[in-house]
């Protein structure tokens, strides 16, 4: 028997003619030259280079080849879906520059033209302040301790060393709710029931209800018979810390005052305390910022005047100074083994100091456009 007479006996495959791949690459490519857009060139794309395509199909016929053929026929195949890929995306980079350059005109936006949404509120900034204020403190290891704000006489005045002479506790100064005269549901006519003055109730309530260590900010709104002005208000917020600790001393309420300051008006902001007089707090002190405009530039500096502080270099901020023995006495706590500080600042007058807040009225008015203008703290 004779064999085969030439080792390269290809079969006759048509799809794999040198005519027919090249037939197949002209045809992709000007499919994707006319593709009017992605779509367009995701649909030939498909035709031309998916499991379908001609060329596709022209790889297959490969495996018929005898084997001496294979290599050519695939060296020829490749090179032509090769061409067809590049081809293909030459022309994607052409439509997506197209689509871009459309979407840009398409979807511009005025950003002059007058909104019409109109927002249904904003979030108060005292709100913003008192969050921001806690969170410090928090940060601190602080509890926040809540109370009513209809408090009892002996909770708003007794229990901090406010003695029954003393003029906070005269209608000047005092909403009432119940007056100590007119006894109360069982009869009792020992305490009255007031609007609270101050947060420090608060504070009284915490040395009752825990042992120390004690570490806790007050914050809340507070009541006073004070006339509605530019300064004034008679429903006010303020918020006050407690330590009740072995060991503390007023080097500790500086210490804490200072980067309470830095905290809410930026580094650099210091604190300076000036002798005061405070039933509760015994020494006690007013504690003044560092004007937060001039830095305290502005003093004896005709050159530099600054309206903020008055050319004084301090702002009054708030109340401070080591809680008096007879308070802790009141709570149970042990006054020889255990001190302690407190402060209290308003929460208003942080606002006015951080966002040039001139006029106390906008901030209980209601007016959108007032609260919306601080916007929302992180």
């Amino acid at each position: 028997m004779s064999g085969a007479n030439d080792l390269y006996d290809p079969k006759q495959v048509a799809a794999l003619s040198d005519d027919a791949l090249a037939a197949g690459v002209e045809a992709a490519r000007q499919a994707f030259d006319s593709a009017a857009d992605l779509e367009a060139l995701h649909q030939a794309h498909t035709a031309h280079i998916g499991d379908r395509s001609p060329l596709a199909l022209a790889n297959r016929e490969i495996g018929a080849l005898p084997p001496a053929a294979k290599a050519d026929a695939g060296r020829r195949v490749n090179a032509a879906r090769s061409e067809v890929r590049q081809a293909h995306a030459q022309r994607l980079v052409v439509l997506e520059s197209e689509r871009d350059a459309r979407v840009l005109v398409e979807e511009t936006v005025d950003v002059t033209l007058p909104s019409d949404r109109r927002p249904l509120g904003a979030r108060h900034p005292l709100t913003t302040i008192q969050e921001r204020v806690a969170d410090v403190f928090v940060a601190m290891g602080y509890q926040v301790a809540e109370g009513p704000e209809i408090e009892s006489e002996w909770f708003n005045f007794d229990a901090l060393n406010i003695g029954v002479d003393h003029p906070a506790r005269s209608m000047m100064d005092t909403f009432w709710v119940q007056r100590p005269d007119a006894g109360s549901e069982s009869g009792s006519a020992d305490s009255g029931l007031v609007l609270r003055t101050h947060t420090s109730p608060v504070q009284a309530r915490t040395m009752l209800g825990q042992q120390p260590p004690i570490y806790v900010i007050c914050p809340g709104k507070v009541f006073r018979t004070d006339e509605l002005d530019a300064t004034h208000t008679p429903v006010f917020h303020q918020v006050e810390g407690l330590v009740v600790d072995e060991g503390i001393t007023m080097a500790h309420l500086k210490g804490t005052l200072d980067h309470f300051a830095s905290a809410m008006f930026g580094p650099g902001i210091g604190t300076r305390l000036r002798p005061s007089y405070f039933p509760f707090t015994e020494p006690s002190a007013e504690m003044d910022l560092i004007c937060f405009v001039c830095r305290g530039d502005s003093v004896g500096n005709p050159d530099r005047p600054c309206r903020t502080c008055g050319s004084e270099g301090w702002i009054e901020w708030g109340g401070c100074g080591m809680v008096n023995p007879r308070v802790l006495q009141a709570a149970g706590i042990d006054s020889q083994r255990y001190s302690g500080f407190a402060f209290g600042i308003g929460i208003e007058r942080t606002m006015m100091f951080r966002n040039n807040a001139a006029d106390m009225r906008d901030m209980v008015e209601g007016d959108v456009r007032f609260t919306a203008a601080f916007g929302m703290e992180a």
